[in-house]
């Protein structure tokens, strides 16, 4: 299976544009090796498939890498440890927090921080709307927290000055948009999802204009 699964990633991160090293891709497949593992008692994603969970997971995660600014980002509501865990990797010299209020999942997301030596990641057990970091995030994401309003009203507070929210979506959230709070400035960009990913938006959020 692992073969199949550095096939289907080495082809995924090709078509965004990314290049992966020899190293990168064992951690990649190690921390699916864990995901499998774990998720047989502590069901952490719905894919039971070994053969989506590369299209669906690591490459889904990795199609938002152009819209997330660096170096301090955070992923909340992370679940599993997606996207973050699959940007940490590809951005070893960036730090990212990853929230949940899930402890069989932060248990989870420690033992992977751990076996796979992701020192540039720190595991929070908490609420995101409970964080008070001393320095704010340049970037916080999220792929299947809430709607956009809630995610900015409990989310906003841990951007810095000029920092973004970034919201992965399915199909596009036009009543979602509709109902941000007035001088919220939204961007939203469709991406080519990979076979099996399905349909996939990304809304940008930001104080004030984009541009």
């Amino acid at each position: 299976m692992q073969a199949e699964w550095r096939d289907q990633l080495q082809e995924g991160a090709e078509s965004l544009g990314i290049s992966l090293s020899a190293p990168q891709q064992d951690l990649f497949l190690a921390y699916l090796v864990l995901l499998r593992k774990w998720n047989r008692v502590f069901n952490l994603t719905a894919v039971k498939d070994d053969r989506e969970l590369v299209p669906r997971h690591l490459v889904d995660s990795l199609s938002v890498a152009a819209f997330v600014a660096g170096p301090r980002v955070a992923d909340v509501g992370t679940g599993a440890g997606l996207p973050g865990v699959p940007l940490a990797l590809l951005r070893p010299d960036w730090n990212f927090t990853l929230v949940d209020t899930n402890s069989k999942k932060t248990r989870f997301l420690n033992q992977v921080k751990l076996e796979l030596g992701l020192d540039n990641c720190d595991v929070v057990h908490a609420r995101v709307e409970n964080l008070r970091p001393d320095t704010g995030f340049d970037t916080v994401i999220s792929r299947a927290f809430s709607t956009l309003g809630e995610f900015w009203r409990l989310a906003s507070h841990l951007l810095k000055p000029g920092g973004r929210l970034v919201a992965m979506k399915g199909r596009r959230p036009d009543a979602e948009l509709a109902a941000l709070p007035a001088g919220v400035s939204s961007d939203i960009i469709a991406l080519e999802s990979s076979p099996g990913a399905g349909e996939r938006h990304v809304v940008v959020l930001q104080a004030g204009n984009l541009r």
